[in-house]
């Protein structure tokens, strides 16, 4: 059943993660400097920030072996 279940709540958090984003970047976005953008420029970040840190987490994560 967990395994069932990761692909939805995989997509929730990616739809979360992108609110967030956008939230923040508007937060901060004078201090940085940078311009605050839309939810659909946050959702286009948050999939190369997923492409980027899944293999990485992958890549620690494979490093265990079952003895």
């Amino acid at each position: 059943m967990r395994s069932f279940l990761s692909l939805p709540s995989a997509g929730v958090m990616f739809f979360a993660s992108a609110w967030l984003l956008m939230i923040f970047a508007g937060i901060v976005s004078d201090d940085v400097g940078v311009k605050p953008f839309g939810y659909t420029t946050s959702m286009v970040a948050t999939i190369g920030l997923w492409l980027v840190i899944a293999p990485a987490a992958a890549a620690v994560a494979g490093v265990r072996k079952k003895h």
